[in-house]
C-alpha cells in the first residue's frame, strides 16, 4: 500500500522525540512535512536533517510542521536531535506501522547485494491533513529547497 495524493494521513500514534507521541491527523490546520530516511547519524540522512534544520524558520515561516520517521530507536533519535541540533521531532517506527502506511519499504542494493529498507521519500500535507504530493527516491542535495518551494506554493 502507498499513499496517493488526494489521500488522508494514517490515524496513528506512535513515540517521538520529546517524550511525544504524535499523530499525523494532530497537525490539521497546519500544513505537514513528513520525511522518511533509512538510519540515523549516516552521511545522507544527517545531511538531509540538516538541510531541513537549516531551513526550519523559512517552513515555520511558511505555516508548515516538519517530522522525520525511520525505524531507529527513541535514544538513538534523541542522540540524533542532540548531536544536530534538530527543531523537529523524530518518530520512531520501530515496529514499521507508519512506514507501511505510507509504502516506503522497498528492495534495494548495496554493492550488489540486496536488502529491505526506507525508501527516502518525502510527502506535504495541507492544513486538512491531505496528501498534496510526495516525492520518492529522494536525492538530498537541493531537496528541502525543493519542498519548502512547494509548501509555500501551498
Amino acid at each position: 500500500m502507498t499513499l496517493e495524493v488526494g489521500d488522508k494521513a494514517p490515524d496513528l500514534k506512535l513515540p517521538a522525540t520529546g517524550g511525544k507521541e504524535i499523530n499525523l491527523k494532530d497537525y490539521k490546520g497546519r500544513k505537514l512535512v513528513v520525511y522518511f530516511y533509512p538510519k540515523d547519524n549516516t552521511p545522507g540522512c544527517t545531511q538531509e536533517g540538516r538541510d531541513f534544520r537549516d531551513l526550519y524558520k523559512e517552513f515555520q515561516d511558511a505555516g508548515a510542521d516538519i517530522i522525520g520517521v525511520s525505524k531507529d530507536s527513541l535514544r538513538s533519535h534523541e542522540n540524533f536531535i542532540e548531536k544536530f541540533q534538530f527543531p523537529f521531532p523524530l518518530i520512531a517506527d520501530t515496529e514499521q506501522q507508519l512506514c507501511d502506511a505510507f509504502g516506503v519499504i522497498v528492495e534495494k542494493s548495496m554493492y550488489g547485494k540486496k536488502y529491505i529498507g526506507i525508501d527516502r521519500s518525502t510527502w506535504i500535507f495541507d492544513k486538512k491533513n491531505v496528501l498534496k504530493k510526495s516525492w520518492r527516491g529522494v536525492k538530498v542535495k537541493g531537496h528541502a529547497e525543493e519542498v519548502l518551494r512547494a509548501v509555500q506554493g501551498l
